[in-house]
């Protein structure tokens, strides 16, 4: 019976300090399923993706291959047994090219030569089987998040890797691209790879996986078969309450504009035309206005620029009234504006800092927290990050001190919502702020930046996710190509309709500044009547 496993973990029992990550867990995956594995951040479902791969060795219990013990004590073991995973958190090189990444440590080699035709050919074979089409000679630094994560999948098939552990594959995808890796890991398991599927993103997991199994706290729930299921069904088991699905607001009603954005232009770090060409748009106290759009059109250099990251090539930024275009970070961040990152590593953390110390990271100059002695008020700070903590659930092993490198994706994500929601702010900017977050959570992000709108601020979202471009905003902005290309009515447009603004088939305007009337093309009006014809 054993043998129709491809893997078995048996009574898995993983520790850290303050905390059981996997309790007595058994999961056992069959040859060529595609295999779900679902519970909220800190559920333990990344510690013992981890356990399978050799990063971490648990205390109790043991892993079965094809029916036979293995011991697996580093990822190389994992690599001999053809086990191979993609992190959630990439594990790349940053300067090293594409090709590169994917050949390091398998190099073949002539006379201490590298022999990179035959790799390279070799890779661009497997990128054409799977449909994973990435520029070999790119650096990893330069190509966005989603082109990264195919190199890790590359990675992976380069080694011949028959069992593929994907960590929360889609969190840092497009529509578009999550599309895409569906179509892919469904062709890797009709060619006989056996795949674990990290996620909580219960629609995914309807459309791709044959079974799945749930964890929370640490412990194991269950394990059905996807086609006898529902998404509240899984969604109750994974939170063990029932999860509000859709988004309930009142009407906006928006007031004085706070962030006026004019003929901004910030250039490329990629290539030599500008990232974000000549974009002017406004943001208003009591409003939530979303930036659509797929990833690498512009957002990551728009939002650079907002913040103070990058210099603009030309254009204005004006914050409630104040020209800040020239202004330093720190003045941006005193001066009304807080920020929810895009990489919540490069900008969101300082990961060896205690979480105390990263939920005062711009404010820790201020009399609450440090005193006329030039010393920090550790017990202000200690204080004020418990309370952080407990009202925004953000979970780890040992409170306010732990480092902030072990904790989940997601309560990093939580912690970073909670310190820059909790400071004084006009403007809120938030990236992709659901990214890596479970539906009990995103409920949560949801409501406060609903709450944040209904308080009198301006809240500028920058999202990927279709559901929440189309649930949670007051208008949307498209993206393409570094230009506004459409502002859209998220309750008169469809999710057809604003793909193909961000796909380029279609725009309505070049949005102008100083209005947020905008004329409809006749492109846009065609479409609508051939709807109505269509009916």
């Amino acid at each position: 019976m054993g043998q129709e496993y491809a893997i078995e973990m048996v009574n898995i029992t993983k520790r850290f300090p303050g905390i059981i990550a996997n309790d007595n867990i058994t999961l056992q995956l069959r040859k060529s399923e595609i295999h779900a594995l679902l519970g909220e951040n800190g559920a333990g479902k990344s510690t013992l993706m981890s356990v399978l791969f050799g990063l971490y060795q648990a205390e109790e219990g043991v892993i079965k291959k094809d029916g036979k013990e293995v011991s697996i004590n580093n990822p190389n073991d994992a690599n001999d047994l053809g086990i191979g995973m993609v992190h959630q958190h990439f594990k790349l090189v940053q300067c090293f090219t594409v090709l590169e990444i994917i050949i390091l440590g398998v190099e073949t080699t002539s006379g201490g030569v590298l022999q990179m035709d035959e790799a390279r050919a070799k890779v661009m074979a497997l990128s054409e089987k799977y449909g994973l089409q990435v520029d070999p000679d790119a650096k990893i630094e330069d190509i966005t998040v989603g082109m990264q994560q195919r190199t890790e999948i590359l990675k992976m098939l380069y080694r011949d890797n028959e069992i593929l552990i994907f960590d929360e594959p889609t969190a840092v995808l497009t529509p578009q691209e999550i599309d895409e890796l569906m179509v892919i890991m469904k062709n890797l398991a009709a060619e006989g790879k056996s795949i674990l599927f990290i996620s909580h993103k219960l629609n995914e997991i309807m459309e791709v996986a044959d079974r799945v199994s749930v964890l929370r706290r640490g412990k194991y729930i269950g394990t059905v078969e996807v086609k006898n299921t529902t998404k509240e069904e899984l969604s109750r088991m994974m939170v063990g309450r029932d999860v509000q699905m859709v988004v309930e607001k009142e009407p906006s009603k928006p007031g004085d504009t706070i962030l006026k954005v004019e003929n901004m232009t910030v250039a490329s770090k990629l290539h030599s035309n500008n990232a974000v060409k000549n974009v002017s748009f406004e943001v208003r106290e009591g409003e939530i206005v979303c930036i659509a759009g797929i990833d690498g059109n512009g957002q990551t250099e728009m939002v650079y620029g907002l913040a103070g990251f990058e210099p603009l090539v030309e254009g204005k930024i004006i914050l409630c009234g104040e020209d800040i275009t020239k202004a330093s970070i720190r003045h941006r961040s005193t001066h009304g504006m807080s920020h929810i990152p895009e990489d919540r590593h490069k900008h969101g953390l300082v990961l060896d800092y205690p979480l105390e110390y990263n939920m005062v990271l711009q404010r820790y100059f201020e009399p609450e927290f440090t005193a006329k002695s030039g010393f920090l008020k550790k017990k202000d700070i200690r204080g004020y990050s418990e309370r952080l903590e407990a009202e925004h659930d953000v979970r780890s092993g040992q409170g306010p001190i732990t480092i902030a490198r072990s904790m989940s994706g997601g309560n990093q994500q939580k912690a970073i919502i909670a310190r820059e929601v909790d400071r004084e702010h006009k403007l809120l900017i938030a990236v992709q702020p659901t990214r890596g977050l479970d539906v009990g959570a995103i409920e949560g992000v949801h409501r406060h930046l609903i709450e944040e709108r209904d308080n009198g601020r301006a809240v500028l979202l920058v999202s990927l996710e279709l559901e929440e471009v189309m649930n949670v905003p007051d208008r949307i902005l498209v993206m393409y190509e570094g230009e506004l290309v459409g502002e859209l009515d998220p309750k008169k447009t469809t999710v057809e309709e604003l793909g193909l603004y961000m796909a380029g088939a279609k725009r309505n305007l070049s949005v102008d500044a100083n209005t947020s009337e905008i004329e409809e093309s006749e492109v846009v009006d065609n479409t609508r009547e051939g709807k109505e014809e269509a009916k």
